[in-house]
Formats: C-alpha cells, sequence, structure tokens
C-alpha cells in the first residue's frame, strides 16, 4: 500500500509568505501619489464649473435683454450680477456655480473684486483657481463689461 501526498512544501509556502510581504513594498508608493492628482483634478474642475456658470450667467443676462447689474435667476437661485458677469462672492459666482463646501476666500461684489478656491490640503499660492469679477459694464443693455471676469487656474503646487 502505497500511500502519495500532495500539498505544498513548509519551504514553498514560507517563499509565497516572503514575496507577498516584498510586493506591497513596492506597489504602495506608486499609489500613494493619488492625493496630488486629485488636488490637480480638483482645482481644474473648480475652474471648469466657475466658466460655465460664468458663461450661463451672462448668456441668460443678456437673453433677457437686462442691464450688467441686474441680478439673474438660474434654477429659482437670484445671482448677483456687475458688469453682465456674477460678482466674486457666495451670491454671485458660488451660488452659480454650486461649489459650495469648498475652502473659499470671502470675496468681494464691487467690480475687480476676486474670490479664491483651494481645494483640501492645497497650497494657496500654487494649487487654487481665483475668479475675478468684471468692471462695471460701460453701456447696457446689452450690458458690456470695461474688463470681463476671469477665471485663473494654477494647479501647479497641488
Amino acid at each position: 500500500m502505497n500511500k502519495q501526498q500532495s500539498g505544498f512544501t513548509l519551504i514553498e509556502l514560507v517563499m509565497v509568505i516572503v514575496i507577498l510581504g516584498i510586493l506591497p513594498a513596492f506597489a504602495l508608493p506608486r499609489f500613494a501619489d493619488f492625493s496630488v492628482q486629485a488636488r490637480e483634478s480638483t482645482v481644474d474642475g473648480i475652474a471648469g464649473g466657475l466658466r460655465s456658470a460664468m458663461s450661463i450667467a451672462r448668456a441668460s443676462q443678456l437673453a433677457a435683454g437686462d442691464g450688467g447689474a441686474d441680478p439673474v435667476t438660474l434654477e429659482g437661485v437670484v445671482i448677483t450680477m456687475i458688469g453682465g458677469y456674477p460678482t466674486a462672492d457666495n451670491a454671485g459666482i458660488v451660488a452659480a456655480a454650486q461649489v459650495d463646501g469648498i475652502e473659499k476666500t470671502a470675496g468681494g461684489a464691487g467690480p475687480g473684486a476676486t474670490i479664491t478656491f483651494t481645494p483640501n490640503g492645497g497650497n494657496a499660492t500654487n494649487c487654487r483657481v481665483i475668479y475675478t469679477a468684471a468692471t462695471a459694464a460701460v453701456a447696457g443693455p446689452p450690458a458690456v463689461a470695461a474688463i470681463p471676469a476671469s477665471v485663473d487656474a494654477n494647479n501647479d503646487g497641488c
């Protein structure tokens, strides 16, 4: 009666455990860098959202034939405007783009005012989006801003 046993030897099992222990040491650094890419994508997403909201509010005001400072209502939300573009505060571009929950400065409702959006964990200098409100309208309607609103995105230091 010959009995043949099958299975792994102790040495084979130890080698598999050693290899499984070494693999995470090489894989972990590759996946640990995703936080920077996530902040860069957040900056790009905020900038795109602000540009879209700015354009939609502008188009809505032009379509209504309103002057540059007349507020616009989008989806039941009143958006304050200056120079034919949303103001750089919570009642303007923040309400238009619906970007609550992102770190931001207070901004302002005046011509040329700025509001800065910074993703969590980002560097306020090199990982941010700045929305600058337009200057007052030269003549309206339709509103024509002396200097239109702008969005400046910088994700170099995220």
